[in-house]
């Protein structure tokens, strides 16, 4: 693990004013929609340099209110750091998710991210561009799951991990997730 700088992470609101500044500065939309795992979608695109599109979705799988909230105080738990990423724009705003983990300790300006080592935090702002929302659920299914290379954004909060939050105060094990399954399915435990 890298030597980690002295921090103090700030408030959510804080970080957001920050995060709107940067925007603003970099003359992007400051009006935010904050997505989640489920709401990506990565296609397969020839023509595309690594070979795939990304498009996002917030009709199929909705994020629950105040769910970015709920990610960014789960990831300020953690000593990695914990990053204010934007997609692109659509209709207006400005489309982001927060990430966290050790993977951003390297990534700096090269890279298009503005590090707050105080907060052990990183904005990136990305370029000015459209991205584009996916409104068909078929085509949201047959999104890549799997055989994508590893990207940023692979360290973002599931949906799932927001509604256990709101569910059970924390992010279940697997354990726990596994046996809420068994108890939903109406199968009997072992043993009883």
């Amino acid at each position: 693990m890298p030597q980690l700088p002295q921090f103090a992470r700030p408030s959510f609101s804080t970080a957001v004013n920050e995060w709107k500044t940067i925007l603003n500065q970099s003359k992007l939309p400051t009006e935010l929609v904050w997505i989640f795992d489920e709401n990506l979608c990565f296609e397969k695109d020839p023509s595309a340099k690594d070979g795939f599109k990304l498009g996002f979705q917030t009709q199929i799988t909705p994020p629950p209110l105040d769910a970015e909230q709920i990610a960014f105080a789960h990831f300020c738990d953690y000593e990695a750091r914990v990053v204010f990423y934007r997609l692109g724009s659509s209709r207006g705003k400005s489309v982001c998710l927060l990430l966290c983990d050790e993977w951003f300790e390297a990534k700096g300006e090269g890279e298009g991210f503005i590090k707050r080592d105080d907060w052990l935090m990183s904005f990136r702002p990305g370029a000015d561009g459209e991205i584009t929302e996916v409104t068909e659920e078929p085509r949201w299914k047959q999104r890549l799951l799997r055989d994508r290379p590893l990207h940023d954004l692979d360290f973002c909060m599931s949906l799932q991990a927001v509604h256990e939050t709101l569910a059970h105060g924390r992010v279940l094990t697997p354990y726990e997730q596994f046996a809420l399954k068994v108890l939903g399915s109406g199968r009997p435990l072992a043993g009883g």
